[in-house]
């Protein structure tokens, strides 16, 4: 692959799907005229597809609610309710015409619009209902918090404020109204702290209980004379006899500022990380507390403008379509079916291998048999995947029955021909080549033909542990994280030697296992681990030339990212670092450094960071550890910038030889890795378009990974 074809070439942003709005009229006893108004595609008003927002969409919507409101003045109707098609209320923004704004009289005009479609709602002369029939997001939400009353149905799940994830805010009255509804501190919950946490939504109940939703109905039958709508436009007659909740939310002054003090530390330390949308929410929603309504949407359109005039926003939105259409339909992955899997075998029972027994148990609803040396091992293994399932239970993540079920599927043993019966094995065992090939050599003498074999290896080569082999053909890797319950990448190994099926296999159980695959070829580390100890490598380096603990735990601060190197090397844990680091320098070369400091820190088994479990983001670096290193000072140490500026050179190094390589498809699959397999934040767009915005990709290669607009403002 030429240095030239690394380069993302821009595909055009596709033309707004425009949403339009289906007018009816019904009867409601003791009410009189309701007017419908429901939210549809234009093209199909009966389609069952999530409904957004741009300039089209909210004209046609702010025509319609115009005529709702010259209606209500007329005395035709008594009522307004809004709802959704299919499985949607409304989505929010249309996300592909914020990528097409190049300037800020054209966010502007979208700012606005969103906002006369809101005030128009508020303001209609009768009471206006929300009935939230589907997914809720975003400028949805908005013009549903416009509404006197909101109503759910049971079975809507995904309700919430997701723009700070993505790198807005809520800019359509949701900073505004939201705390004035639910009070300051549950509003900034569903605006900063819930996007923050895998932008987590809230369902009908939860949505209920925060006051967000004044009542819960199951939709109508079909049959009935007013359709699934029935129950809400009987729920009117509650709403309009004063049998409804109060709607406001008084909070004292004291209550605001307490919500407002307890996020600023976080939302001032991802803004040094380079997000800036949830300092930027903060202050916006605590300056509507005394502002008109008009004053605090006027704050909103400008908070919103200047952030849509970001390239923090623009990476955001470019790492969301990877997610949300790129880890649907990964790159590389065959059209063949893959194998049919009625039951799994695990070599190993360890700590790794019992989550992923429990993950296939689970997800693909077949036996799972673990199968280890000996029977304490082996018995430990089950007794551990079993306490999991119990916890599960505890905490209400599965139901008593099903968590009977999942243990019923699992089983351990010491005799490898247990494994015999199963469709897919995969091999878990310690990080060692030699140790791999021989399980490898051990299953195939007793798994079937048609059996897939699969390695957890995090770093070494598939087609290593399956040359000796009578059929490498079917070996493949199928890299899970740790933790497996909780990471949803797996990256899909594929050795020269794999076939067809076995491949498509891999791809078909991470799919059954609602994992997000990115397909890769058999190199050292493939993706996530190379780019990650790369990173820590150059720290490390640092650490050996003499920069300072301090120095180097600052360095990285501006890149964001879930932690910091010394928290990262405690939370994979020194020895498995050091392991791997090891095998990348003989697979990659001298980049990848020697570190006789992280040696000693696996020798004396010393920790990098002060925490008595699990090491957190916020665990502190423990100053002793830099006595352990140091073993090849420099005369000028490097300090935080110039640290900084060597790892995005490195990261641009590497990312450009996995690209020349061809280990991946192309730029957007390193990112997705490093979104999904380390974390690695949404306004960096994952990795690439970062090292284009800081400058260190032109640096080192002498282009962009990305053509300008693509993942940044178009200029």
């Amino acid at each position: 692959m030429s240095a030239a074809s690394r380069v993302s070439d821009g595909r055009g942003v596709a033309a707004e799907r425009v949403t339009t709005v289906v007018a009816s009229d019904t009867e409601v006893a003791g009410v009189g005229t309701v007017a419908i108004l429901r939210f549809a595609p234009a093209e199909d008003p009966d389609a069952d597809r999530p409904c957004t927002l741009g300039i089209e969409g909210l004209a046609r919507v702010e025509s319609a609610v115009t005529t709702a409101a010259e209606r209500a003045e007329a005395g035709e109707i008594a009522a307004v309710l809004l709802t959704g098609t299919g499985r949607t209320f409304l989505a929010g923004a249309d996300l592909h015409l914020i990528r097409t704004v190049t300037d800020r009289a054209l966010a502007e005009q979208v700012a606005r619009a969103g906002h006369r479609v809101v005030a128009h709602i508020a303001d209609l002369g009768v009471p206006t209902i929300a009935y939230l029939n589907g997914t809720t997001l975003g400028g949805g939400l908005e013009i549903a918090l416009a509404c006197d009353f909101r109503i759910a149905d049971p079975g809507v799940r995904a309700v919430g404020l997701p723009e700070t994830h993505l790198g807005l805010l809520p800019g359509w009255g949701g900073c505004t109204l939201l705390p004035r509804l639910i009070g300051p501190d549950a509003a900034l919950r569903l605006i900063i702290d819930n996007p923050a946490r895998n932008n987590r939504t809230l369902g009908a109940e939860a949505a209920h209980e925060l006051g967000l939703v004044d009542a819960v109905l199951p939709s109508g039958d079909p049959g009935d004379p007013d359709g699934p709508l029935g129950p809400a436009l009987a729920w009117i007659r509650t709403a309009l006899t004063g049998q409804a909740p109060a709607r406001i939310h008084a909070a004292p002054e004291s209550a605001w500022q307490e919500a407002l003090q307890a996020r600023r530390a976080a939302v001032e330390a991802r803004a040094a990380g380079g997000a800036p949308a949830p300092r930027r929410a903060l202050a916006t929603v605590g300056a509507a507390r005394t502002l008109s309504r008009d004053e605090a949407f006027a704050r909103e359109d400008e908070a919103l403008v200047d952030l849509v005039m970001t390239d923090e926003l623009r990476a955001g939105l470019y790492g969301f379509d990877l997610l949300t259409r790129r880890a649907k339909h990964p790159s590389g992955r065959p059209s063949h079916a893959g194998r049919e899997i009625s039951a799994v075998g695990i070599a190993g029972a360890g700590l790794m291998a019992g989550q992923l027994a429990m993950l296939f148990a689970h997800r693909l609803g077949v036996p799972v048999t673990m199968r280890d040396l000996d029977a304490e091992r082996a018995d430990r293994g089950l007794a551990a995947v079993h306490a999991e399932v119990d916890r599960q239970v505890e905490r209400g993540r599965l139901a008593p029955a099903d968590g009977a079920q999942l243990k019923a599927r699992l089983r351990a043993t010491t005799d490898v021909r247990d494994l015999s019966g199963s469709d897919l094995v995969v091999e878990a065992v310690f990080e060692e080549l030699d140790v791999k090939r021989e399980v490898f050599a051990e299953l195939e003498e007793v798994v079937a033909p048609h059996a897939v074999l699969a390695t957890n290896t995090s770093a070494l080569s598939v087609g290593a542990m399956a040359e000796a082999l009578r059929h490498p053909e079917r070996v493949v890797g199928l890299h899970f994280f740790n933790p497996v319950a909780a990471m949803p990448l797996v990256e899909v190994v594929r050795a020269e030697s794999a076939d067809t099926t076995a491949y498509a296999t891999a791809f078909a159980v991470a799919q059954a296992c609602r994992k997000t695959a990115v397909a890769v070829a058999d190199a050292p580390g493939f993706v996530v681990n190379r780019l990650l100890l790369r990173l820590l490598g150059e720290v490390l380096g640092a650490l050996e030339e003499g920069t300072s603990i301090v120095d180097a735990d600052a360095a990285l601060g501006p890149m964001g990212l879930p932690m910091g190197p010394f928290q990262l090397l405690d939370l994979v844990g020194p020895a498995v670092a050091h392991h791997v680091l090891q095998a990348l320098r003989r697979g990659l070369g001298e980049r990848y450094p020697d570190s006789p400091g992280l040696a000693e820190v696996v020798r004396t088994g010393r920790r990098f960071v002060r925490a008595e479990d699990r090491p957190q983001a916020t665990s502190p670096v423990d100053p002793s550890i830099a006595e352990v290193f140091g073993s090849r000072t420099v005369a000028e140490p490097m300090g935080p910038d110039e640290l900084l500026r060597r790892v995005r050179e490195a990261l641009a190094d590497e990312t450009a030889r996995l690209l020349d390589e061809q280990v991946v498809a192309d730029a957007g699959d390193v990112d997705l890795a490093m979104i999904l397999g380390a974390g690695w934040p949404l306004h960096n767009g994952g990795l690439t378009p970062y090292l284009d915005r800081t400058g260190a990709s032109v640096a080192v290669t002498g282009e962009r990974f990305h053509a300008p607009g693509v993942a940044d403002l178009p200029r």
